[in-house]
């Protein structure tokens, strides 16, 4: 999951809750300790999320049938594939666009951590929350992450398989989706 999902995974929570969601990926280590508590909390409720997606048998089937040697990068590309199809399933919710503006406006508020600074702006100023339902563009963006990584762009190269798996992994997402959104409500999770 990335962005959007993780966003809308965490919208019940607290703006802090929220902010902590988005920007989990760019926070290292398990001592939380310099967050205030709510942001902490954000950022473990991602972890969570991160750790249940991985493990979905759907994941497993898709980064199973990802080009041999590309199972590493294809759940990278993943993440931002799931968040194409959530968008273009909340395309016509009105809370989705509430969400995304919420999201820009917590962004735009804070310094995101080092490893997301350079980025956070680009994202907001392009909106690319709402353009993830665009393919197109959702493959730009995950060969975007491709280049900064090191050596060749292993991420662009899955773009044909991408293309070709998109029905099977439209289907994939369709089951993983409301299993997330039931773990994640489940009991034992607080959302602050």
């Amino acid at each position: 999951m990335n962005f959007l999902a993780h966003a809308w995974l965490s919208h019940h929570g607290s703006d802090d809750f929220l902010y902590g969601n988005l920007i989990a990926d760019g926070v290292k280590g398990s001592d939380l300790s310099a967050w205030p508590a709510s942001v902490a909390d954000g950022i473990r409720h991602h972890r969570r999320a991160d750790a249940l997606v991985d493990r979905h048998p759907c994941t497993r089937a898709a980064r199973g049938r990802a080009p041999e040697g590309r199972s590493r990068y294809a759940g990278i590309a993943l993440d931002l594939v799931w968040d194409h199809f959530l968008s273009r399933l909340l395309a016509d919710d009105p809370a989705q666009q509430a969400l995304i503006l919420r999201c820009y406006r917590l962004l735009d508020a804070q310094q995101a951590p080092d490893r997301l600074a350079s980025m956070v702006p680009v994202l907001v100023e392009q909106d690319w929350l709402t353009r993830y339902a665009d393919f197109t563009f959702t493959c730009r963006a995950i060969a975007g992450i491709g280049q900064r990584l090191s050596g060749p762009n292993r991420l662009a190269e899955l773009r044909p398989w991408l293309e070709a798996d998109y029905s099977q992994l439209e289907a994939d997402f369709r089951s993983l989706w409301p299993d997330m959104e039931h773990a994640l409500r489940a009991p034992g999770v607080r959302l602050p």
